[in-house]
């Protein structure tokens, strides 16, 4: 009873100092932590992002079964992005409001607030590292870089937008949309 009593104050002190998602998010599902992924979670093959003859990244998701690909933002499932080379963190987030804007439409104050809130979360990267980013359905979006824990944004709407990036229809890489969701349901 005093390990249960023990290990609850650890968990509280944890989620009140940003440690741990809060327990709302993370009571109806376990995660593996070497991946930061949804724990029975299943990985699609790899996609190589390509610009101008240069390897970005490669990505790949993983998905419960029964996942909808219509219906990305509904569920949980989580977006890991392997760095082939060294990026400016700002960058990564600059990048993502403009690729955010392609999918769908936000306001100034969002697109302020999202680009602070990536500015902090998203460190320089490096090659091989990697970026995963857990969708909690109607929460937000949990970042983790080489299996540690970034940090969460709470917004749903930003969820839908920032993974519509690789999931929606409108993305700026519908080749690399096709190879993700192969052999998913539509």
């Amino acid at each position: 009873m005093f390990r249960a009593i023990r290990s609850s104050i650890l968990t509280l002190s944890c989620v009140v100092m940003g440690a741990l998602p809060s327990p709302s998010a993370w009571a109806d599902t376990a995660l593996v932590s070497e991946t930061a992924v949804p724990k029975g979670a299943v990985p699609t093959a790899f996609s190589r992002l390509r610009v101008w003859g240069f390897d970005v990244y490669d990505a790949r998701l993983w998905t419960l079964p029964g996942f909808v690909a219509t219906r990305f933002e509904q569920q949980l499932f989580a977006l890991e992005l392997k760095y082939l080379r060294k990026l400016d963190g700002d960058a990564i987030a600059s990048r993502s409001i403009q690729e955010m804007r392609r999918v769908g439409t936000f306001t100034e104050q969002q697109e302020k607030t999202w680009l602070q809130a990536m500015r902090q979360l998203f460190p320089n990267v490096d090659h091989n590292d990697r970026i995963t980013g857990l969708n909690w359905p109607g929460k937000g979006v949990e970042f983790w870089l080489n299996g540690q824990r970034l940090g969460l944004v709470q917004d749903p709407v930003f969820a839908r937008l920032f993974f519509g990036i690789w999931l929606h229809e409108r993305t700026s890489e519908p080749k690399m949309r096709l190879q993700l969701l192969q052999g998913l349901a539509p």
